[in-house]
């Protein structure tokens, strides 16, 4: 299996840039929670081992990870709330924490590797998209550690306020247990009311109040 390398920002350094950051986001598709994005910039000496795309880690490796990142590195790190989710949709929420991690550095990126195929609107820097990027750029790669450890530490906290809906294990996702309590629990202020399933729930519950 391959991993994450540094050519892309190898590259951009060729090119004349210094401060070379990854941005990626997590928690596009859950029914429940903020969208979180983290942005990193690399110090090329001083890179954390064992750092990949954070869908291949274990929950305590990425702890760990995010913990060595944050030592090592700048780290820019942001949250589109569901009220920003539900008003403008989803991408542009998720573009919106990236703009909001992005603006966390402490001096503009040179050059900004981005996991996608679209750039966010109103990120002012140069950027480059990266599709699958954080199973091919290193910086990507800190990026999704540090954005989804934060992502899964908020939804344990939420779990603790609103018992019943398995946010502790499916962080947020549709998953049979989070349907099932969404049945029977109702729609939290957390769930996303512009997604279909939580929408459906709602406007069943307002057809059947007399």
């Amino acid at each position: 299996m391959d991993r994450p390398d540094l050519l892309l920002e190898s590259a951009a350094r060729l090119r004349g840039c210094l401060r070379i950051a990854g941005l990626d986001e997590v928690g596009r598709g859950p029914l429940a929670g903020p969208v979180t994005a983290a942005v990193v910039v690399l110090d090329p000496a001083r890179i954390p081992e064992g750092i990949d795309d954070s869908k291949r880690l274990k929950p305590a490796r990425r702890v760990a990870l995010a913990a060595e990142i944050a030592a090592v590195a700048e780290v820019g790190l942001a949250h589109a709330s569901v009220e920003e989710i539900d008003r403008l949709n989803i991408l542009r929420a998720s573009h919106l924490a990236m703009c909001r991690a992005v603006a966390q550095l402490s001096a503009p990126p040179d050059h900004v590797l981005v996991d996608g195929n679209m750039i966010p609107a109103g990120l002012a820097h140069p950027c480059e998209s990266v599709v699958g990027g954080d199973a091919r750029s290193l910086s990507i790669a800190a990026a999704s550690i540090v954005a989804k450890v934060a992502r899964d530490a908020l939804m344990l906290e939420l779990a603790q306020q609103f018992p019943g809906y398995g946010w502790e294990t499916n962080m947020g996702y549709g998953s049979k247990s989070h349907m099932a309590a969404l049945q029977d629990l109702g729609v939290t202020p957390h769930h996303r009311r512009s997604f279909r399933p939580v929408h459906n729930i709602l406007y069943q519950a307002k057809s059947i109040t007399p």
